[in-house]
């Protein structure tokens, strides 16, 4: 199970660089909110905040995507959906 959590915090990561790489001020609330959620995932190891922001940082990486493709890689969002659809899947195993 840690090696899905493992997932969706590495997408979350690579999230997270991505906002500071675009630079855009619009984007520093979900970079504070990634940052807040795996700084609390890696003390207590519950993955529920990376999921939570995880799906807005998918939302808004899509977004930018639309309107400049070159900025936000296809594969860092098909990474983060993968990641996301995880937990998913592990809500059903239960």
């Amino acid at each position: 199970m840690s090696k899905t959590h493992d997932k969706i915090e590495k997408a979350c990561i690579d999230a997270k660089l991505k906002f500071e790489e675009i630079g855009d001020l619009k984007y520093s609330d979900i970079r504070s909110k990634l940052e807040f959620v795996l700084g609390s995932y890696a003390f207590d190891r519950n993955p529920v905040g990376l999921y939570e922001i995880g799906t807005q940082a998918l939302f808004l990486l899509q977004k930018h995507h639309e309107t400049n493709a070159k900025q936000v890689p296809k594969k860092l969002i098909t990474d983060l959906e993968k990641a996301l659809a995880s937990q998913h899947s592990l809500n059903y195993q239960k």
